[in-house]
Formats: structure tokens, C-alpha cells, sequence
């Protein structure tokens, strides 16, 4: 019996460089999108592994003892993916309590979710959108694990009961779970709908109630335990019937070639699919949208991708997998993947404080060495030492260690301080904004909606704006035929300002997340109820990509009013960028009346002016901003 337990749990090696493979994928992805826009997609390939592997380990544990022990499989479980897990959870809420105190209220909720694996379901709850890219958010990448968490907390009862039916029925339930992830595929894109992603008051149609409670749509697709439950089902069925101990001897362990060409085809699947597929995509005059072919067969396609590529790592006589995948370097990186995704995350947060911003090749560099220094130290002295039951072991040591030497007394201290000053902090926080959010929500009262919502009517003017009436007024309970002297319109780096801006006279309609066309929406309201004013200011484009032919719709109701302002787009981490300013910039020479003021170039020489996602306006950049814009139209 102990020989065919080692043949039947044979270590394959191949399986850990496709895991090196895939968490490379998803580090690049994560460093920087405009690199590898589908490396997410390593996820997937995780999966796919992940279910191949735990339906393999319990179906050769009842192949030998005729039985699955629940808490045995439980067991060894939380000794792999427990210890790394609550160690990374320690550190990322030390640092927070040491460097960034103003998240630890939202902290706390994610570190319960993370703590019994719903990280997830938590973010689809409270709409913290994986999308987002202006959000500290040290622990999104969490909600993975929380999905193959909870796979294994009810796989093994599955099986147990599918083992029921027998060796010779188990092709059936191999089909079962093949049929089954067809189903979710047809599923998530029933359930998916194309077009522009905003709030639930401006895109109802991308909402979905839960519970009764409303959720965004992309976000219970690309999150949720069974939308992304495919992956594990596939490889699920392909362990029933690709089990490496049958393959060495059966006629088809010898066809090894035919078993490479397979290996190419998935394996250059998911290369193709990691170059071509997005999450989200930006489309001109839309905005953010999810990236359908994605959520139309997408992952579907992925995971039989991941099928083929396991197959030909698994085959006894494979060459190319081999040659590939179960090097020395492919190895040892596979073997870390776990702690290394774990890792590799919080520290790229840590540096760059905001998730959308992507890092230099430099940056990149360094801080994956720095997180693969975490994960060695992780995986030798905590994951490995108790997965072998050594840990107690390297305690006593340590403490032997520590008895000889007041430095180590010293760092006893302060590893057993930092815990408890760490988790009492988040205890005791209270929720706060994030300054962009904050700032952005103390803006809200010193904008107008000038379109006055479903009645056709506008809202009161923020308090300082300006209505021209032939003398003095204050603010009316009704804009009704008076024309507005300086009407801005913009989105959220405007609306950051807004305070400043209705200071110095100016009538502020600026919106998060607010497209460019919407724009022509409002002059040509204005122009048609005779209240536009002889100054329009229009800032733009931060958003979404727009289009010449846009621009000059917007212009055709303006070409009487005498000066329109439009200021460029600073926001370096979209390629959008550059295309909406060289259109701004255009109009200047195909417009008379129109004035640029080019934000792009001054937010480039005063960074000072931007918080860290080096997008939206500080209080400097608010004040700094206003002047510009003042100076720019020739008022006082």
C-alpha cells in the first residue's frame, strides 16, 4: 500500500511552472495594465489547476483507503493556506496602523471578510468595485482566494458523494461537471449587459438585485463563487479522467507528441488570450464598459485553454512541457506562487497608494524583488516549517536564540508590540474617506444640476455663483429665464474645486464619472431656454475617450457665446490621455471663440497640486486650479 500511495500521489513539476506561469501573468497585470491587459486571466488558470488537483488528491485518497477523511483534507488545507494568509493580513494591518491610520476603519471590514474567506462576496456587497482605480485598497486581490476557499470547504462532501456511485460511473459525473460549467457560461452571459458602467442612478441596467439589495453586475460576474466556479468544474472533470497513475498505462500515455502539439495550442490559447482580453475597456463616447467577449464565452474558453495546457504537462511523455515548465527557475517560483500573490499586491499599494496607477519597468522591478524577499522569508520560516510540523521546533530555537542576545529581545518586543497596538488601532478606528473621496464629497454642496433633473427645471446655483439679472441678486430658489455669466462644466477633478470656483462667481455642474457627451446634453438645454452666459468652461475627458465629431456637436449650440474655456486631461495612467488633448487642443485653431488651458502640462510641472493618483486636485491644486481658470476668461 505506502508503494502505490506514492505512485498514485505522484509530485508533478510541470503543474508548478504553469503556476509560475500564471501568477507572472496576474504580477504584470497587477503592475501595470497597459502591459499585459488580460495577465487577470492567470487567476483563471489557477483555478483550473486548483480543481484538477484537489478532485485528483481525493480521488486517489479513495482509491487506497476506500474512504475520504473530511478532516484530514480540512486539515491540510489550513496548514497550506492558513499561515501565509493571516501573516500577510498581520503585516498589511501593521503597516496601515504605522503609515496610513486614515484606513483603518475601512480596513477592519476587510479584514473579517478575508479572515473567513468571503473577501469576495464582501466587495460585491458594499460595492467596493475591483474596477476602481483611484481606491487604497491593500487586500482586493483576496477575493480569489476566498473563491477557492470556499470550493474547498464543499467540494470534498461533492465528491464524497459522487465516489458513492462508483469507479465505473464516475465518467458521468466527469461529464456532470463539464455540462455544469457550459451552464455557467450560458449563465454569466445572459446575466451580463454591454454599455457604459457608472452608478446605479445613472446605469440601473448594470445593477442587479441581491437579496434585494443592489449589486453591480460585472462585479457578481468577475467576483462571485459561481460565476467563476467553471475553471474549478473543468478541471475537476478533467481529473476524473486524466489521472497521471492510469495515463503510464494506457495506449495513450505513449502518444506524447500528439500531447506536445496540444500542450502549444492551450498553452498559446492563453497567451493569445492574455494579450487580447481586458476586464473593462474604455470606448469612445460610451466610457467604461465590461470587455464582452470576456463575459460571452470568455472564460470559458480560458479554462479549456487550461485543460489542454494541463493535459500536456501531466503526460508521462511529453517533452516540450517539460523542457518549459519543470526547470529549477519555473519550479521554485510555482512552489512560492501561493505567498507570492499573496505578497506581491500590498506591496505595490503601499508605494503607489492607488490601485489604477501603473508602475515604471524600475518600480516594477524593485518591488517584485522586495515582495519575493517576503515570500521566501514566509514560505521557509512560517508555511513550510508548519505544513511539516516543524514549527514548533523553529519556536524553541528562536527563543534559544533570542535568550543570547539583546537584539533579539529587542525585535521580540517589537514583534509582539506592533500585533497588539496594530489590531487595537483597527478595533478602535473610525470609517473614514479617502482624501479623493472626501474632498469629492465636500464639493457636492457648491455644484448646480443645471438640467433640474426629471422636471426640466434647474436646481438653486451653488451658493457664490453668478446670474446675470442687470444687478445684484442672491441666489433664487429657480434659474428660470436668467442666464448664468460663467457656467462650468465638468467632471470629478472640476468638481474637487467646485468650493473655489463658485467663490469667484462661477456656476459649477460637475459630476463623478461624467462623460464628454454629456456635455452637449447640457449647452444645448441651456442655449434652448436662452440662459447661456457669455462664458462656458468645459473640462472633460478624464473619463472617457471622445471624438472630434463630439467636440463639434458641443461647439454648434456655443458658436454665438463669446468665450468657451476648455481645459486639457491629466491622467496618466489612461492612454486616453493623449488622444483627448490633441482634440482639445484642435479647437482652438478651428474655433474663434475658443480658449484652451492646458492642466495636462501644469499638473505635469506641479505635481504638488494632485493627490497621489496624480489626477484629481489637492487643496493646493483646488486653489491653484481656480486661479487658472479666473485668469483664464479675464475676470477680476
Amino acid at each position: 500500500m505506502p508503494g502505490q500511495q506514492r505512485r498514485l500521489l505522484d509530485y508533478q513539476p510541470t503543474l508548478d511552472g504553469l503556476r509560475a506561469l500564471a501568477v507572472a501573468a496576474v504580477i504584470v497585470y497587477h503592475a501595470n495594465k497597459s502591459w499585459l491587459g488580460g495577465g487577470f486571466l492567470g487567476v483563471e488558470v489557477f483555478f483550473v489547476i486548483s480543481g484538477y488537483l484537489i478532485t485528483l488528491l481525493l480521488i486517489a485518497e479513495a482509491q487506497q483507503t476506500g474512504r475520504i477523511s473530511l478532516r484530514d483534507f480540512w486539515l491540510r488545507r489550513a496548514r497550506r493556506l492558513l499561515p501565509a494568509l493571516w501573516l500577510m493580513l498581520l503585516v498589511v494591518t501593521v503597516y496601515c496602523a504605522l503609515f496610513h491610520r486614515e484606513t483603518l476603519g475601512t480596513l477592519r471590514g476587510e479584514l473579517v471578510a478575508a479572515l473567513v474567506y468571503g473577501f469576495n462576496w464582501f466587495q460585491i456587497w458594499v460595492g467596493t468595485s475591483y474596477f476602481t482605480a483611484f481606491d487604497f485598497v491593500p487586500l482586493r486581490h483576496l477575493w480569489s482566494l476566498a473563491v477557492e476557499e470556499q470550493f474547498y470547504v464543499f467540494w470534498p462532501v461533492v465528491m464524497l458523494v459522487a465516489l458513492k456511485f462508483g469507479r465505473r460511473r464516475l465518467p458521468i459525473v466527469g461529464i456532470v461537471f463539464a455540462v455544469a460549467a457550459v451552464g455557467i457560461t450560458v449563465w454569466i452571459a445572459a446575466t451580463y449587459r454591454s454599455g457604459h458602467i457608472a452608478t446605479i442612478g445613472e446605469t440601473p441596467e448594470q445593477f442587479i438585485a441581491l437579496f434585494g439589495h443592489p449589486v453591480s453586475r460585472i462585479d457578481l460576474l468577475f467576483l462571485g463563487t459561481i460565476s467563476r466556479a467553471g475553471g474549478l468544474l473543468l478541471g475537476a472533470a478533467l481529473a476524473i479522467f486524466w489521472r497521471p497513475w492510469l495515463l503510464e498505462t494506457s495506449p495513450i500515455g505513449a502518444r506524447g507528441r500528439l500531447f506536445d502539439g496540444i500542450f502549444i495550442v492551450g498553452a498559446g490559447t492563453l497567451a493569445l488570450c492574455a494579450v487580447i482580453f481586458r476586464d473593462v475597456v474604455d470606448k469612445i463616447e460610451i466610457g467604461t464598459t465590461g470587455y464582452d467577449p470576456l463575459f460571452r464565452g470568455g472564460f470559458f474558453v480560458v479554462g479549456v485553454a487550461s485543460v489542454m495546457a494541463i493535459a500536456g504537462a501531466i503526460h508521462p511523455t511529453t517533452l516540450l512541457p517539460r523542457a518549459l515548465l519543470a526547470n529549477r527557475v519555473m519550479i521554485y517560483v510555482g512552489q512560492r506562487s501561493y505567498g507570492l500573490y499573496l505578497y506581491h499586491w500590498p506591496v505595490f499599494q503601499f508605494y503607489r497608494r492607488f490601485a489604477g496607477r501603473g508602475l515604471t519597468p524600475y518600480e516594477f522591478v524593485v518591488l517584485v524583488l522586495l515582495a519575493l524577499a517576503l515570500t521566501e522569508l514566509s514560505y521557509r520560516y512560517v508555511e513550510t516549517p508548519i505544513r511539516r510540523g516543524e514549527f514548533g521546533a523553529f519556536v524553541r530555537r528562536w527563543r534559544d536564540s533570542v535568550r543570547s542576545s539583546s537584539r533579539g529581545v529587542a525585535v521580540t518586543f517589537a514583534a509582539a508590540v506592533l500585533p497588539v497596538f496594530a489590531l487595537v488601532s483597527v478595533a478602535t478606528a473610525s470609517v473614514q474617506l479617502n482624501d479623493i473621496s472626501q474632498s469629492l464629497q465636500d464639493a457636492q454642496g457648491s455644484v448646480v444640476d443645471v438640467l433640474g433633473g426629471d422636471t426640466g427645471t434647474a436646481a438653486d446655483p451653488a451658493p457664490g455663483a453668478t446670474i446675470i439679472t442687470g444687478s445684484p441678486v442672491t441666489p433664487s430658489t429657480s434659474l428660470d429665464g436668467q442666464v448664468i455669466d460663467i457656467l462650468a462644466i465638468g467632471d470629478s477633478v472640476m468638481l474637487g474645486a467646485a468650493p473655489k470656483l463658485t467663490e469667484r462667481g462661477i456656476t459649477v455642474d460637475a459630476m463623478k464619472s461624467r462623460p464628454v457627451r454629456q456635455a452637449l446634453e447640457i449647452v444645448n438645454y441651456m442655449k434652448s431656454v436662452g440662459r447661456l452666459g457669455p462664458v462656458v468652461v468645459i473640462h472633460l475627458g478624464t473619463n472617457n475617450t471622445t471624438t472630434t465629431e463630439v467636440m463639434d456637436e458641443i461647439m454648434a449650440p456655443l458658436a454665438d457665446t463669446p468665450l468657451v474655456l476648455f481645459i486639457t486631461v491629466h491622467v496618466p495612467s489612461e492612454p486616453r490621455q493623449t488622444r483627448n488633448n490633441a482634440i482639445i487642443r484642435a479647437l482652438a485653431d478651428r474655433y474663434s471663440n475658443v480658449k484652451i488651458l492646458d492642466w495636462y502640462a501644469i499638473a505635469g510641472q506641479h505635481p504638488d497640486y494632485l493627490y497621489s493618483d496624480r489626477t484629481h486636485l489637492n487643496p493646493v491644486g483646488q486653489q491653484a486650479y481656480t486661479d487658472l481658470v479666473v485668469q483664464a476668461i479675464g475676470r477680476p
